[in-house]
């Protein structure tokens, strides 16, 4: 949603603005159960005013965009969608369960695996995959299940992460892994990035948890040693970077660090603990990835995007990031119970500063991005709701049940070769060589203080 046109304000209108907002004072509360609950009904509320596709002549699904004709590219409808889903499952409140069932449904494109012919131009592989994972959310919360004529949770989860595994994705550059855009006309083509492999790998634990299916697993190992061996994923202190150029065999790795990158292969590495009943190996990648993770992007224990925030260069995409974050750290200590002691103090520590500040915006409640900083800093959107919310709603983790499977309560039905290219998903274990298309997203360039260097975005892709 852009602002409307306004005159240029003064310096003391800017400094008048700046004192009301510091003077408001939240009307939010995470001080118990019943205030986090209501705080989150609120937050969702406001998130969902951005959102115009239940209006006549509108678009299902997605929010305004893309760019210029919104601030918001295709992933991000299935972001707040998989919020949603949390938000349904960790309060108890259904009131959004109708917009998205129709929204999951409607953006299934014609093929049933999440690639709408209306978005190859923004298509990533995370794009993709953002999709994927709500559909996986869906599955393990047990969300209603959509009509017996329409594709189910589990299906979809099933129908992305084999279009991402087949060979036309995993190609022989930079040694196997997924590209950032999967058509390769797109401009990000030639990048391989870890939000995508994320994605993959973060389903790929998923659905092996779910299914008890190795195939699965195996592709989760894979995914992992490839990040781990090109340098993705920093072998003294688990930092996770951008990703790199598959020119020179992907060697001159964009170091920059972003938490949904962090958080999305945390939780996944969390799911592959589990499934694996503690293996020793997980167990020390997931302490590896959660010590880096709180240094990194909660210092002073509350959540920061060390990347863009301070130097002002976020773009909309990465406005949704903490909300990754607070979502996923918390899945984690369902997962793996033993990381809840340093985990959830920490996280509740950041939605204290989340909500502090959501005193901005025509309703004088809406939220900025700054958190640290303990005031609204002058501009809202969906990003930063969603973002939010999920700091807040993320607090009911200790009353919800963990993630189900087949076998403990799940009822969505699955397709192991749904998507196209079960042949290459499910039954080949070599690694790929084939080389052609693959990626995700459209290229964002953000330039970062001295580093000037060129980033690629999952989001503008994600």
């Amino acid at each position: 949603m852009k602002p409307s046109i306004s005159p240029r304000p003064t310096g003391v209108m800017l400094l008048a603005a700046a004192a009301f907002a510091q003077a408001q004072t939240s009307p939010f509360s995470i001080d118990s159960t019943a205030a986090i609950k209501q705080s989150s009904s609120t937050l969702a509320w406001d998130m969902l005013q951005y959102y115009k596709g239940n209006l006549t002549g509108q678009t299902p699904g997605i929010l305004p965009g893309p760019p210029p004709a919104g601030d918001y590219y295709w992933w991000e409808g299935g972001a707040m969608w998989g919020t949603l889903i949390d938000y349904w499952y960790w309060t108890g409140d259904s009131t959004y369960n109708n917009e998205i069932m129709q929204s999951m449904l409607f953006q299934v494109g014609e093929n049933k695996d999440y690639m709408p012919r209306n978005v190859t131009a923004s298509l990533g592989n995370d794009d993709q995959g953002f999709w994927g994972m709500a559909a996986m959310t869906a599955a393990e919360n047990g969300f209603p299940d959509p009509p017996s004529d329409k594709p189910q949770w589990l299906e979809l989860a099933q129908a992305v992460f084999n279009t991402q595994a087949s060979p036309d994705r995993h190609d022989s550059t930079c040694g196997g892994g997924l590209r950032w855009q999967i058509p390769f006309a797109n401009n990000g083509y030639d990048y391989k990035n870890s939000i995508a492999n994320g994605c993959f790998f973060n389903m790929g634990a998923r659905l092996a948890r779910y299914t008890r299916n190795t195939t699965y697993s195996d592709w989760a190992d894979r995914t992992w040693d490839w990040m781990w061996n090109i340098g993705f994923i920093d072998n003294k202190n688990y930092a996770i970077y951008d990703g790199a150029k598959v020119t020179n065999g992907c060697k001159d790795i964009n170091r920059a660090e972003f938490s949904y990158n962090n958080a999305v292969f945390a939780e996944g590495v969390a799911f592959m603990y589990n499934y694996t009943n503690g293996n020793a190996t997980w167990k020390a990648r997931l302490d590896g990835l959660i010590k880096h993770g709180m240094e990194a992007f909660l210092p002073k224990g509350i959540a920061v995007e060390i990347s863009c925030e301070n130097a002002g260069t976020c773009t909309t995409d990465m406005l949704t990031f903490k909300g990754f974050l607070h979502r996923w750290y918390s899945t984690i200590t369902q997962l793996a119970p033993y990381t809840a002691e340093t985990i959830r103090p920490v996280l509740k520590t950041s939605a204290e500063a989340a909500v502090k500040q959501c005193t901005g915006g025509a309703l004088g409640r809406q939220c900025g991005f700054k958190w640290a900083s303990g005031v609204y800093d002058g501009k809202t959107g969906a990003g930063q709701e969603m973002a939010a919310l999920s700091a807040a709603m993320s607090l009911l983790i200790p009353q919800a049940k963990a993630p189900v499977t087949e076998k403990d309560g799940g009822t969505s039905k699955g397709n192991p070769n749904a998507g196209g290219s079960g042949d290459d998903a499910q039954k080949k274990s070599k690694p790929i060589t084939t080389a052609d298309k693959a990626g995700a997203g459209i290229l964002t360039i953000l330039v970062l203080g001295s580093a000037c260097g060129i980033f690629g975005w999952m989001s503008v892709g994600v």
